[in-house]
């Protein structure tokens, strides 16, 4: 597949149609999201807990992708700059490798051990826990097909052409929004319902991923797994995906407090945090580009377009961000009640959408920041950011909630994206000087 140059143009043009079509993605993804949350609702609030508490592990399944889909991402683009045919086969390879395994393993645990992990949770309510391990158990299935989807979109992005990914993904929502009510209503399964749905979805996306990548996404024989390329793939995943599980970890900590509070508390997270995502639809398609563009610069050894990128997509993003922050906390409510309409549920939503605003803002800078490390080859530098403050959330959680009950866990969630912010833009400015080459 032809990849596109994104060394040349003008920068702002460059990342804004590199941007758009991720930001597409992410927008039926959030459309695919919003469908199931709007049917699952129609259930009640146990419904919504159970998917929630299950969404802890699903997502932890996505920390573990990154290992392989971050640090294949990088190397590609890399290599893509570089313009060197082989090598980028050699690390595709490579990458779809330890990619099976990591799904095959993953899979194999949320089966064999998913009553143990939902358990843990504490929530106290059998309805919600039976729900949840089903819903986790079919994940497992579904994973595997999502650990390769994000893997390819990954690799398109690369690329620089990401309008595959979009028309996949198009096609994956309609496909989700006819079999999600046929399986949940039309059949009657519920909870289950909306898993087979999504099951169907990440299949058929799987299928033409293959079908349509012109051959980069086929295994070649004749450039096998390469050690030392597997190696450099682990160690550049490896901080994001210790960040990222890191965090999933922490959220399953926090997930014990929430549940101490009820049900209600678990489905209010579950709806704030799709409220939430809105955000990064824009923040998370912009780090993406970054990333993609920053990667192919640094290959091609073209600095200044590097920092010139990083600032136009900060305007970007603090914009959206800023119009976000002032949705959160003027308007929350009508949007809630597009998901639930038990009252109890709505106020806690309320509360965690209006107090998560004002870290808008400081998430967007730190996303920028993320994707401009990440396509420098230098992880590190953002996972430890986000391990330091990530980590806090606990301590503080446990501290607030003593003074302000179920809002001091969403006020430490909020703190630490603030501090994430501002720690990465100040890392940022100190180091923008000393951009260098790999050596």
């Amino acid at each position: 597949m032809k990849y596109i140059d994104l060394t040349e143009g003008k920068v702002t043009n460059v990342l804004t149609k590199l941007a758009l079509p991720i930001m597409g993605s992410s927008l039926l993804q959030f459309t695919y999201n919003l469908y199931d949350m709007l049917l699952v609702g129609g259930l009640g609030s146990d419904a919504v807990a159970s998917i929630g508490s299950a969404s802890f592990y699903i997502g932890l399944g996505y920390s573990i992708n990154a290992l392989v889909v971050i640090g294949t991402g990088i190397k590609v683009s890399h290599a893509l700059g570089e313009k060197d045919a082989i090598k980028v086969r050699q690390y595709i390879n490579t990458g779809l490798a330890i990619n099976l395994v990591l799904a095959l393993l993953y899979g194999i645990i949320l089966v064999l051990a998913g009553n143990l992990l939902v358990g843990f949770l504490n929530i106290s309510n059998p309805i919600v826990e039976d729900y949840a391990y089903k819903y986790l158990a079919l994940h497992a299935i579904i994973l595997f097909f999502n650990f390769f989807n994000t893997l390819f979109i990954r690799l398109l992005s690369s690329y620089g052409n990401n309008q595959l990914s979009l028309k996949i993904s198009v096609i994956g929502v309609i496909v989700n929004g006819i079999f999600d009510p046929l399986f949940i209503y039309g059949l009657k399964l519920g909870v289950v319902g909306a898993a087979l749905g999504t099951l169907v979805a990440n299949g058929v996306m799987f299928v033409l991923f293959l079908v349509y990548s012109n051959g980069i996404f086929k295994f070649e024989p004749k450039y096998g797994v390469v050690s030392n390329k597997a190696k450099k793939i682990l160690v550049l995943g490896l901080p994001n995906a210790s960040q990222r599980v890191l965090f999933t970890l922490i959220n399953i900590l926090l997930a014990r407090i929430i549940a101490s509070f009820g049900s209600d508390a678990i489905a209010a997270q579950k709806i704030g945090l799709q409220i939430e995502s809105v955000t990064y639809m824009v923040t998370g398609g912009l780090s993406g580009a970054m990333a993609a563009f920053t990667g192919q610069n640094y290959g091609a050894k073209k600095y200044d377009r590097i920092l010139e990128g990083y600032r136009s997509a900060s305007k970007l993003s603090i914009f959206y961000a800023s119009f976000m922050t002032l949705l959160f906390l003027f308007f929350n409510r009508p949007i809630i009640r597009l998901f639930i309409r038990e009252v109890n549920t709505i106020s806690i939503t309320s509360s965690y959408l209006m107090i998560l605003a004002f870290s808008q803002v400081f998430s967007a800078i730190e996303y920028t920041s993320n994707g401009y490390f990440t396509g420098l080859g230098k992880p590190k530098i953002s996972s430890s950011i986000s391990i330091l403050f990530t980590s806090l959330r606990i301590p503080m959680a446990y501290f607030l909630v003593g003074y302000f009950g179920l809002s001091g866990v969403w006020m430490s969630i909020s703190l630490s994206s603030i501090f994430k912010g501002i720690t990465a833009y100040t890392v940022y400015r100190i180091t923008r000087k000393k951009l260098k080459p790999e050596t």
